[in-house]
């Protein structure tokens, strides 16, 4: 699998030849090879692709994103089938149990707020203790919605008591689109995996047809958030969606080594696969900011 994520910004003419991606614009002509491509956002609506790439692509299992007229993602390309034995994969899938389910998605939603409660210590804002003790108040499958609880507590924290994540404002807008690259690349994992992205743990909206990626994600907010936070931007443009996709390159511990945040995305959501099957929510395996 590749790590290049590949962003097409200019009105441009991209096909496939003899292997490589090539993208023309007014000015240039880039050459890509496929096996090098982890991600393609096309961002400019004025672009063409042939489906000749587009099936190559999806053979290759590359993630591709089309963006609206503001840049910002608006769907994705997701194949039929996603590995050899994916018609056993969904079956298996409908057969998980709720108990497995809710004890995986217990696990996920604890590790969420423990970043974010990380997070405040990084930043040395209030908070921290309370969210940690949220953790230890946790009941099986949340009963007591203590998530809930500590996402008021995380993003006064994080960002202001004025802050609502219903404002439109360029924190907001960054955190969304940050948040809606994440979830494309665990939609991806899913769909590799021979799994649907439909059929969730925890979201069951009948109008979602990633409830599942948006299950796993979870955790990975709070990446997003500390580099926003970080970011503090003024404005929502093309250096800040051009900083959140940088993020995918970015190098977090998992499985005690440091991988680049696809890879670690790919480590984790492959142990949530097999934690739902064995019913053993040890082997997930989460991502550390240092070991």
């Amino acid at each position: 699998m590749g790590w290049r994520t590949v962003v097409i910004s200019k009105p441009s003419k991209i096909d496939l030849r003899l292997g490589y991606m090539v993208v023309r614009d007014c000015e240039s002509t880039v050459r890509v090879h496929i096996s090098e491509i982890s991600v393609l956002i096309i961002e400019n609506t004025a672009s063409s692709i042939t489906t000749a790439l587009l099936s190559e692509i999806t053979k290759q299992k590359i993630k591709v994103i089309f963006c609206d007229e503001k840049q910002n993602p608006s769907s994705e390309l997701v194949p039929y089938y996603g590995c050899h034995d994916c018609s056993l994969k969904f079956r298996t899938q409908l057969e998980w149990t709720e108990i497995n389910k809710q004890a995986v998605w217990t696990s996920i939603v604890t590790q969420k707020i423990k970043m974010q409660a990380e997070n405040l210590d990084y930043f040395r804002l209030n908070g921290a203790d309370l969210l940690y003790d949220y953790i230890n108040e946790m009941e099986f499958n949340d009963e007591s919605n203590r998530e809930g609880h500590a996402a008021k507590v995380y993003f006064n924290a994080m960002f202001g008591k004025k802050f609502s994540r219903n404002d439109e404002c360029p924190v907001n807008a960054m955190l969304n689109y940050g948040y809606s690259i994440i979830l494309s690349c665990f939609n991806r994992e899913i769909v590799c995996n021979g799994y649907s992205t439909m059929l969730g743990l925890f979201h069951n909206n009948m109008f979602n047809q990633f409830n599942f990626g948006c299950d796993l994600m979870e955790p990975f907010r709070p990446v997003i958030d500390r580099a926003v936070k970080n970011f503090n931007p003024t404005k929502f443009d093309t250096n800040e969606k051009h900083f959140i996709l940088s993020l995918l390159s970015m190098e977090l511990f998992v499985d005690g080594k440091k991988q680049n945040l696809l890879n670690v995305i790919k480590i984790y959501a492959k142990s949530v696969f097999e934690a739902i099957e064995s019913g053993d929510t040890a082997d997930i395996k989460f991502y550390q900011y240092e070991l």
